[in-house]
């Protein structure tokens, strides 16, 4: 007989946990790791983009090799995030040895400590063990989810959210599935929308970008396809026709497809390209907007972007291109002559060239100035500055995308 497992809420805060594996399982459980405050040690020959994005931005320590026994000097827990059984093994009898807890994405009934389905709200956490059924665990976590997440009706009455039945054909067989172009929001897990929570719970395939929350694809269930086609800046990327073709053939095979994006899938999120690549082939869409950056970051760091009698205006603008650049369809010339709010995104390389242009075209150079970096997330920095020192500030500071720069009196309305 099974003796059942021991439930306990580890705190791994400064303490090592080594994750073996660099794909999309690794993908899934590092958020979770990083949220508690683990020292994570990742080993693995290559990692997916989004993992690459967080060792670039030492959010962890990636030893890009195999696996090797000394790895686990030091370590309180290790998560083998590999598909092959003999290597899996040779980690878990290496923590066996050391009396090291073992997660194994391979084989369950061979670890000595499962990961359990999870779900978070604000600081309660839930975590749920089926028995070594995942399928169950996710089952019963879904329903205290939708129990913590109850809405009240207009008579008073307590409502979960509902869940729709997969389509169907007239024989009962499976129709062409969808796509939900699904914006995750600026950071914060919890910022998702409900319809957008709903649909990614519903998924079959989930083709994710590197700025969505990670935690979010911590809760998928563990049959899911996760496609990273994170695009990180000025590194390796997918091909937008590609990330198109993936859509529109994992719906055709029937499959529910969430595309979920940072922020909203219109601002700066090509979400209009991939809606035209699916209607061109048949395949329905569904667009839940997302809580854009653009408003929420200066929001998270106590700036608004209007204010009476500050600012009437705001404009978002892409500073991903050089204002020089033939290929910009910005008229900074133009936007320096606004008296409103500017809020710049993806500008942080260009950020000098950009400020130099504004005070070219008449932008006074002591225009109060921000930078919010990974804005409503627990490593969020905000630096205050004017137009003419705001790049220069920002790069002895060593800001890193994703940056918000916002450019107004705004920055300071609320300073008391």
């Amino acid at each position: 007989m099974t003796s059942n497992p021991y439930p306990l809420g580890l705190r791994l805060h400064g303490r090592r946990v080594v994750v073996v594996g660099g794909g999309a399982v690794a993908t899934r459980r590092v958020p979770a790791l990083l949220d508690a405050g683990a020292d994570v040690l990742l080993v693995a020959p290559e990692l997916t983009p989004a993992l690459q994005a967080r060792a670039d931005a030492g959010r962890l320590h990636w030893v890009p090799r195999r696996f090797q026994p000394e790895d686990l000097d030091g370590a309180w827990l290790v998560q083998v995030a590999i598909d092959d059984p003999m290597a899996a093994a040779s980690v878990s009898a290496v923590a066996a040895e050391r009396r090291i807890f073992c997660v194994r994405a391979d084989d369950r009934t061979a670890a000595t400590a499962w990961t359990p389905a999870v779900t978070r709200h604000g600081p309660v956490t839930v975590a749920v063990l089926g028995g070594g059924d995942p399928r169950r665990a996710m089952t019963v976590r879904d329903a205290v989810r939708d129990l913590l997440a109850v809405r009240l009706a207009p008579d008073g009455i307590a409502v979960a959210p509902s869940r729709p039945d997969a389509a169907t054909g007239a024989t009962g067989g499976r129709q062409t599935g969808r796509v939900a172009l699904v914006g995750a929001g600026p950071g914060d897990p919890e910022l998702i929308t409900v319809k957008g929570w709903r649909l990614l719970t519903e998924a079959d395939v989930v083709v994710a970008d590197r700025l969505v929350p990670g935690l979010l694809l911590d809760e998928l269930r563990p049959d899911v396809e996760l496609v990273d086609a994170s695009k990180i800046p000025y590194g390796p990327s997918r091909a937008q026709e590609e990330i198109n073709q993936i859509l529109v053939d994992r719906a055709l095979a029937g499959a529910s497809v969430v595309r979920l994006k940072g922020g909203d899938p219109y601002v700066f999120g090509r979400g209009g390209e991939e809606l035209l690549a699916c209607a061109s082939a048949g395949v329905p869409v569904t667009v839940v907007p997302g809580v854009t950056s653009s408003i929420a970051a200066p929001a998270a760091a106590g700036i608004p972007v209007t204010h009476r009698g500050v600012a009437h205006e705001f404009t978002v603008v892409s500073g991903h291109l050089a204002p020089d650049s033939p290929a910009s369809l910005v008229r900074w010339d133009a936007l320096a002559g606004l008296h409103g709010t500017l809020v710049i995104l993806m500008g942080l390389k260009n950020l000098a060239a950009i400020t130099a242009t504004l005070i070219a075209h008449g932008r006074s150079p002591q225009t109060p100035a921000a930078v919010v970096q990974e804005a409503t997330t627990g490593t969020q920095r905000v630096l205050r500055s004017t137009l003419d020192a705001v790049a220069a500030d920002a790069l002895t500071a060593d800001l890193r995308p994703p940056a918000v720069v916002v450019v107004g009196d705004v920055v300071n309305a609320l300073d008391g």
